[in-house]
């Protein structure tokens, strides 16, 4: 079983940046595949980027070259650095790690690009 608190969220004028953290409780987090989706008001739920076990990255076309996804699995977290933030980018932002036949869910973190 496995645990995702996020945090990092918040109110951000556009141009700016955040980072978003995903905190993971239990063992063996280094197994994991981990993903960053978000989801924005009256939209589905869209993935923005993942990191493999091998640290192999991928990130969704409207956020290349701006958001950058990192792990550290000694402090058992991954991360979510977004820069150039536009208010497109505005939706809930949630922690997701799979494994074969598992799924976890973080409960999301809020991200609002506004002047």
């Amino acid at each position: 079983q496995v645990q995702l608190v996020e945090s990092g969220g918040g109110l951000v004028q556009p141009g700016g940046s955040l980072r978003l953290s995903c905190a993971a409780s239990g063992s063996f987090f280094s197994i994991y595949f981990m993903y960053w989706y978000r989801q924005a008001p009256g939209k589905q739920r869209e993935l923005v980027a993942s990191v493999t076990r091998e640290f192999s990255k991928n990130y969704a076309d409207p956020v290349k070259g701006r958001f950058t996804i990192s792990r550290d699995n000694a402090q058992n977290t991954v991360y979510l650095q977004m820069n150039s933030l536009k208010p497109e980018d505005t939706a809930v932002y949630s922690c997701n790690a799979r494994e074969i036949g598992n799924s976890y869910w973080g409960q999301g973190t809020q991200v609002t690009v506004s002047s």
